[in-house]
């Protein structure tokens, strides 16, 4: 049952005071913040891609203050091991000599985890991640143990330096609700960064949100209300990434050798009713769909060899998706 519309006015303003705390901390990257934050309310995990020092680390670290999670870093490296992230076994001898095997937890046992250059890992230590994000359970010793709630994976990656990486395979791309883009500064987002950082005291937030808050819109953004029209909208445009499909459009049909699964509807879907709670509303328009469809899909769009040898960025190709959809409206 949908709640009403004074409670909805409340669900928005909690997520305006969490971007308004986080604005005390992060200049600039307005588009990225509203994207973890309908990635994190909406329960899911972000991969964050862009090169170093554009404040990826802090952003993360600002939201897990912000929210009250426990917060904690892996820095991903070829020599990693899957129980540096999960936590292992480790003999402990009592006072008698006796001894015992206790768990000892790994970093992933923390609200937030912060997996730091992922693709850096080898892909058996990438794919320690895989039952966390998905189950949101660690199994170690035969024994399966829970990880914190909520639970959040938020991983970056840098673009350009790719020797000596392991790009992360569908499977746990497709994992990720979002992939987001952290762009370049302006000139004048370089000057406030500047003058925050090499002078007074570091910004930090001065107001936080419960995790109560945060759980109770997870929640209500399931019952949010979906037309079937506006289903409908979002189906189409995931059909359209398939090459196959007889309505794509030239670009996809050219260059996609796969197109999303259907990961990539509900990723769409559950980020779109988290803006439409951000903007005080209780349903869903095809403009969440369309604002929410290149972060939601980027990831899961694959280009064929032709695509690849030509550059061609999937971003313009699901933009091209959504001017078919709009001029077919």
């Amino acid at each position: 049952m949908l709640e009403p519309m004074p409670q909805v006015k409340a669900w928005s303003d909690t997520i305006s005071a969490v971007r308004e705390q986080i604005s005390r901390v992060i200049v600039g990257q307005t588009d990225v913040v509203e994207q973890m934050l309908w990635c994190i309310f909406a329960g899911g995990h972000a991969l964050l891609e862009g090169i170093p020092g554009l404040g990826k680390t802090v952003l993360v670290r600002t939201i897990a203050d912000t929210l009250e999670l426990s917060f904690s870093r892996i820095q991903f490296t070829p020599d990693l091991m899957p129980s540096d992230i999960t936590g292992t076994n480790v003999i402990r001898f009592g006072p008698q000599g006796a001894a015992d095997a206790v768990f000892q937890p790994g970093p992933v046992f923390s609200g937030i985890v912060l997996a730091d250059e992922i693709n850096r890992a080898s892909p058996k230590t990438q794919s320690a991640l895989l039952e966390a994000m998905q189950e949101q359970t660690v199994t170690v010793g035969g024994e399966t143990r829970k990880l914190p709630h909520p639970f959040f994976v938020l991983a970056t990656q840098n673009p350009l330096e790719q020797e000596g990486t392991y790009p992360l395979p569908e499977a746990q791309l497709d994992r990720f609700m979002l992939k987001i883009h952290v762009g370049y500064p302006s000139p004048e987002e370089l000057k406030e960064i500047v003058r925050r950082t090499t002078s007074g005291p570091t910004p930090v937030p001065d107001r936080r949100t419960q995790v109560a808050d945060l759980l109770e819109i997870r929640q209500a953004s399931r019952e949010v209300l979906l037309a079937d029209e506006v289903l409908d909208y979002g189906i189409r445009l995931l059909m359209m990434t398939h090459p196959e499909e007889q309505a794509a459009p030239e670009a996809v049909r050219s260059y996609v050798r796969f197109g999303s699964g259907p990961r990539g509807i509900q990723s769409i879907i559950a980020a779109a009713k988290v803006r439409a709670i951000s903007k005080g509303r209780l349903h869903v328009s095809t403009g969440d769909i369309a604002a929410v469809a290149v972060p939601a899909l980027r990831h899961r769009l694959f280009l064929n060899f032709e695509g690849q040898a030509m550059g061609i960025s999937t971003d313009a190709i699901i933009k091209e998706i959504l001017a078919v959809l709009e001029g077919a409206r």
